[in-house]
């Protein structure tokens, strides 16, 4: 059952009535509410002025939380409202003044409601998916925030596991700025924060979290219903169970298959995020002129040609470079620090940074080049090492509207080198 109710806009600029919606249930069911709301005076760049904070509560109680991180544009947040019974339902939607930034107003312009009973499409990735609690050093700061949530139907020796991971709006801790871009192409924080793996009859046979120095541990927390309530508890979004915060978030979650992509897919299918993530690194004094050092801060994301490949690496580990026409000099990912290199395998994304301005016609060369991989703890270093590109799946610019530009290059290349070569491409 969906059911689309719309309503006048209106304008929540302080501490007024809510705005009240209903929708009923003809069976027990996961309902999720797809909420088209606004922020006029929001800026995400801006100190004092980020966004509006939403309380969205469900027959009174229930209560969670939307940070209108699109600002003054119109924007779809979903979210679950967890399971709900046969009958009539009030949502309320509100304002949160303490939490709201100041000067920010919230237009409420109408929502949908999706029901999902036991058995329909998605509704085993909606009924598991995390109920976020709010780190207590990001509340007030705008920072972290989990902008969405993703599903991965994954298989574990032969068990169904459901795999849910978080897009935060910044990394307040952990890999450097500069290292987010090299390594991943982007500043956001892409973690994945629980696994539900089920048997056959689709019952939670065990459940993990990501816990803290990125290690796999059993979820012992509390549940609503069949959500796990999880909370970042250390400064790059690792989670645990029973934590405590006046807030709390419940984005509902995409189903996704990154087979064929890396995870930054994701990203590019909601654009907005490309400006989030940019305007909180301006927020935070992490941007920089294009041309200097400054820390471990970058230039403006849209001065970084993005790209996307899939790597195989034995004992090695890859960067990307890129020759502009009438240059004699080639701008690397790495920024010439080896530990900048992707070391991993499988799809990844990058990006290389370049002066402002420079377009796609200016492209003259891209070259992947294949480094011996750093050894690791107690390792001996390896003397050489070997790089197979599988593919280019994207190329892209940013635009002035921090939205990924149109595709430059896309193409099933195979080639492998070894370490010390670079595989150069003149035209694509």
């Amino acid at each position: 059952m969906t059911r689309d109710l719309m309503r006048l806009a209106v304008l929540l600029p302080a501490s007024v009535a809510a705005e009240t919606l209903h929708f009923s249930t003809s069976q027990p069911a996961e309902v999720v509410a797809e909420l088209r709301m606004r922020s006029p005076g929001a800026d995400w760049a801006v100190r004092g002025r980020e966004a509006a904070v939403a309380r969205v509560q469900v027959d009174g109680r229930a209560e969670q939380h939307v940070v209108l991180f699109a600002g003054p544009a119109q924007y779809t947040y979903r979210v679950f409202l967890g399971p709900v019974s046969p009958g009539e339902h009030e949502l309320t939607v509100e304002r949160d003044d303490g939490q709201s930034a100041r000067d920010t107003g919230l237009v409420v312009h109408g929502v949908k409601f999706l029901e999902f009973a036991a058995g329909a499409p998605h509704q085993a990735a909606l009924a598991h998916s995390p109920v976020l609690l709010a780190r207590a050093n990001t509340i007030g700061r705008f920072s972290d925030v989990p902008l969405l949530v993703y599903c991965e139907r994954l298989n574990d020796e032969g068990r169904h596991v459901l795999q849910y991971t978080v897009i935060f709006s910044n990394e307040d801790g952990g890999t450097s700025t500069r290292a987010l871009m090299a390594r991943w192409g982007r500043t956001t924080d892409i973690e994945y924060v629980y696994r539900s793996y089920l048997d056959s009859s689709g019952k939670v046979e065990k459940a993990t979290v990501q816990g803290r120095g990125h290690k796999e541990l059993p979820f012992e927390g509390e549940y609503l219903g069949a959500h796990p309530v999880l909370m970042p508890v250390t400064d790059n979004n690792m989670v645990e169970g029973n934590g405590r915060s006046s807030m709390r978030y419940q984005p509902a979650p995409l189903e996704i298959d990154l087979a064929d992509a890396a995870r930054e897919k994701v990203m590019d299918e909601a654009p907005v995020l490309y400006e989030v993530m940019a305007k909180e690194l301006a927020r935070e004094g992490k941007i920089r002129a294009w041309d200097i050092a400054a820390g471990e801060s970058i230039s403006d994301p849209r001065n970084y040609l993005y790209l996307e490949y899939n790597l195989r690496n034995v004992n090695a580990a890859a960067a990307v470079e890129v020759r502009l026409k009438g240059g004699h000099k080639a701008y690397s990912s790495t920024l010439g620090r080896l530990d900048y290199a992707i070391s991993r395998d499988g799809w990844v994304r990058t990006a290389v940074e370049l002066p402002p301005g420079t377009s796609a016609g200016q492209l003259a060369e891209i070259g992947f080049q294949c480094l011996v991989a750093p050894p690791g703890r107690d390792e001996p270093p390896a003397h050489s090492g070997r790089c197979g590109l599988n593919g280019v799946r994207r190329m892209f610019f940013l635009g002035k509207d921090y939205r990924p530009g149109p595709n430059l290059w896309s193409a099933p290349v195979k080639i492998e080198v070894r370490s010390g070569e670079t595989a150069v491409f003149p035209s694509w």
